[in-house]
């Protein structure tokens, strides 16, 4: 990977951390505080973190300085690729290795943050700022 490919991804981790740890916070309270089944708290816990999402890896990760709202269908689209790996992981862990539910949410951040990655460099942020402009 090239120098500004690492630095894109590192940008894209930490974006990803913090969307994570907000979101884990969400379905783990929405589950242990108001009772809600998985499908509920992990949607919840998704929703609350997608638009800040947006917001940072446009700006920051990928420097997108295209029309706005072409950006946001594809980026909702990548979403819906990426949470239905996530869906996928967190119940297939869930019901089919018995995995604890708490530790099958956290799993599925990863085939969620992989897809995620590619459909946002490929597909969703494609007017970017040259990489020497300002951070």
């Amino acid at each position: 990977m090239t120098m500004a490919l690492h630095i894109q991804f590192a940008k894209f981790i930490i974006v990803g951390a913090l969307n994570t740890a907000l979101g884990l916070a969400v379905i783990f309270a929405a589950k242990a505080l108001l009772g809600w089944g998985d499908l509920a708290a992990n949607a919840s816990g998704y929703s609350v973190g997608l638009l800040a999402s947006f917001v940072l890896n446009r700006a920051w990760t990928f420097r997108d300085r295209g029309d706005v709202s072409p950006a946001l269908v594809r980026f909702l689209g990548a979403f819906a690729l990426a949470y239905v790996a996530n869906l996928a992981t967190v119940f297939g862990l869930r019901d089919l290795a018995n995995v604890d539910s708490y530790l099958a949410q956290a799993a599925g951040v990863v085939p969620y943050t992989a897809l995620f990655f590619l459909a946002s460099r490929a597909f969703v942020f494609l007017d970017r700022r040259p990489a020497d402009s300002a951070s």
